[in-house]
């Protein structure tokens, strides 16, 4: 996982001053996964307020450029990534595809959607990452098509060792805007979270699948 540690920071300032995370321990929030979670991230918020839009387009452009060399296409993930996929590829002057979770059951059947061709260098773009699974069913579902995937970008990365494992076994390198470390850090600085909450973030970060809600 990359990351630049002056753009983390500005951008977990960014997260927090819009709410884009929440904060719930004793009534966690349920992940598609089962996990309980006393976080939720919610990016697609960043782009109803246009300055930090701006800003998130303009650091995705500036480091794609700067750790993968300029890419053919830029590729979102369904759905959450398709909007600040669009403004990246925009700002770079690059077409713009995205893929969804599996095929369509009807119509064309896609799950790529957009023209992509055999050889084209892309970068996927995320909003989020959690344990990458997701994020990787599109970089093979981009690999089948025979599009060379050189590298994906996202918001925020929870930071769990099994993403860093899921993201090595596939050899797809990761350059996140945001992480949870330094957002904690910032959470605590400015006193959006107690220190009680801190370690309950901490706690939950180390393990996920296993944590629950302390008992009062």
């Amino acid at each position: 996982m990359i990351f630049n540690k002056d753009t983390a920071n500005k951008t977990s300032e960014l997260l927090l001053q819009i709410n884009a995370i929440k904060l719930n321990p004793k009534n966690p929030f349920k992940w598609a996964s089962g996990w309980n979670s006393p976080i939720y991230c919610d990016n697609r918020i960043t782009l109803s307020f246009p300055q930090i839009r701006t800003y998130i387009r303009d650091e995705f452009a500036k480091n794609i450029e700067n750790q993968f060399g300029k890419p053919d296409i830029i590729v979102g993930v369904a759905t959450g990534a398709i909007g600040i996929g669009v403004l990246v590829a925009e700002r770079l002057g690059l077409p713009f595809a995205y893929v969804r979770p599996e095929p369509k059951k009807h119509g064309r059947q896609n799950q790529i959607e957009g023209f992509v061709y055999k050889g084209q260098n892309a970068i996927v773009v995320e909003d989020l990452v959690s344990t990458g699974n997701s994020s990787l069913m599109a970089v093979e579902a981009l690999r089948q098509a025979e599009v060379n995937v050189k590298g994906m970008v996202a918001i925020f990365d929870y930071g769990f060792d099994i993403a860093k494992k899921n993201f090595k076994e596939k050899n797809v390198d990761l350059y996140t805007l945001g992480n949870y470390a330094t957002l904690l850090d910032n959470a605590i600085e400015k006193n959006y979270i107690s220190k009680s909450e801190l370690k309950t973030l901490q706690a939950w970060n180390a393990n996920p699948e296993g944590w629950a809600p302390a008992e009062d």
